[in-house]
Formats: structure tokens, C-alpha cells, sequence
């Protein structure tokens, strides 16, 4: 029995996000349902870095499993790929020590969200950016990221139907670039809470179009308080973009 990890990438627009659903598209039944091919009918059981939702997208989504099959490692993305639709890629494979786990162990997580700019919609980029045709503030939208950064309660930045406790993280990174007609939202961190990334992008963007003071996220912070954040973002513009390890699992293209 060996432990596997995979790198995986997709398109989440035409799945139902990354955990399995009755009757629905999702990455991890259809990666299942790969590897089940691959093992002859049995069924293999994934664990991923963190779920997903509908339309959100991965470039570093990191995945194990248990397998009996001695497949060589280098061998593995061919062999699942042959089995997936082109929207999910298994780009490499490893062999991690068996008491690995691609959740538990990851330290940081970092999200790219996309916004195009340009006044005019992208039919190519529909689903891979939110639309935002709106003067912003640059400068504002920076100093308020910067307000994000370190550990915080972020209750205020989370979903309100989520069952999570303990909602204090730690950001190491909330940076605003501009990347020819899109603005690239960059977010490091030890972790995030249900629909975290995209209540944050919302309330940058009311910050960019001067609806809320960069100050306010300390006084949102603060207080606590779903209802005085901005509205969330949609998913299609956000990417998990890569898993941080203590000890690096894949090659330096990761």
C-alpha cells in the first residue's frame, strides 16, 4: 500500500464545486470515479487540500490516496487523465510517507481572485473573471488590504450558515495588482473560512469605488459582523492557486 498525492488542476465552471453531491458533476466524483477505473472496479476514497465551490477554479488543488497499485509515479497523471474529462488535469503524482495529509498538513493556502477591468465584457474570460466596468481607487483598495493582513477574528469575512467556531486566521499576504485589464486580488494564509476570499474581494471593491474608507475594515473586523462587510463575490474569478507544505511534494513548476 503506498500514499499518494496529486497536483490538480480544473475548470470549475461546469462542476457542482469539489465535494461529491447526489446526481452531480463534481471534482472529486469525477476523480473517484477515475481512479475506480484504475483499480478495477474499487473504489478509492480522495482527501483534498479544502473543498472548492461551484464555479471556483484550482491551479494547485492538492490531493492523497491510499493505492495497491505499483503504477510508476511518473506514470500516474497519464494514466488518470486517460479516464477525466480535459476540465480536470492531474498535472503530477507523488509518493508522500503514509501518515501524510494533503488538509492537515497543508500550513498556508494562497487564492488568486481575477476581475476584468476593461468597460466592455470578455466572451473568452466569462468564466474565469467577475466583470467589475467601474472606476476604482487603487491606492484605497491597497491600504485596505493592508488592515487584513496578520491574525484576526474574521467573522465578518465569513459566511453566515457556516458551523465553524473558531474563526481567527492569519493572513500573510492581501495584495491588489494590476495585470494588464484585469486586477489581480492575492491572498495568503494559514487558512479561510466559507466564502472568506470573496467577501473580502467585495469589500475592496466597494472600497475601490469609494462606497466604504479603507478604514473601516479595522471597525468591521472588529465588531464581528457578517452584515457590515460587502457583498460576496462571485466564484468565477476565484482560484485556489497553491497549498504550502513544510516539505515540498511536488516540482519546482508547482
Amino acid at each position: 500500500m503506498r500514499r499518494m498525492a496529486l497536483w490538480a488542476m480544473y475548470d470549475g465552471t461546469q462542476f457542482s464545486g469539489y465535494q461529491v453531491q447526489p446526481g452531480k458533476r463534481t471534482v472529486q466524483s469525477e476523480i473517484e470515479r477515475a481512479l475506480a477505473t484504475l483499480h478495477k472496479g474499487t473504489e478509492i476514497r480522495i482527501h483534498s487540500s479544502g473543498r472548492t465551490d461551484t464555479g471556483v477554479h484550482a491551479r494547485g488543488q492538492v490531493i492523497h490516496f491510499d493505492t495497491t497499485l505499483q503504477i510508476p509515479v511518473e506514470r500516474w497523471p497519464k494514466a488518470i487523465n486517460s479516464c477525466l474529462a480535459d476540465d480536470v488535469r492531474i498535472i503530477e503524482a507523488a509518493v508522500v510517507p503514509d501518515d501524510f495529509h494533503s488538509r492537515y498538513d497543508a500550513i498556508q493556502k494562497e487564492y488568486h481572485y481575477r476581475v476584468l477591468i476593461e468597460q466592455k465584457p470578455d466572451v473568452w474570460k466569462r468564466n474565469t473573471t467577475y466583470h467589475f466596468p467601474f472606476p476604482l481607487n487603487y491606492p484605497k483598495m491597497e491600504e485596505a488590504a493592508s488592515l487584513l493582513m496578520g491574525t484576526h477574528d474574521f467573522s465578518s469575512f465569513c459566511a453566515s450558515n457556516t458551523s465553524v467556531k473558531d474563526k481567527v486566521r492569519t493572513l500573510s499576504r492581501v495584495s491588489v495588482e494590476l495585470v494588464g485589464d484585469e486586477l489581480v486580488f492575492k491572498l495568503v494564509g494559514n487558512g479561510f473560512l466559507y466564502n472568506m476570499v470573496r467577501i473580502i474581494v467585495g469589500t475592496l471593491l466597494e472600497v475601490g469605488v469609494e462606497k466604504r474608507e479603507p478604514s473601516s475594515m479595522s471597525y468591521i473586523l472588529q465588531k464581528k459582523d457578517r452584515s457590515l462587510a460587502g457583498k460576496t463575490a462571485p466564484g468565477n474569478g476565484l482560484f485556489l492557486r497553491k497549498v504550502y507544505y513544510n516539505n515540498d511534494i511536488f516540482s519546482e513548476n508547482y
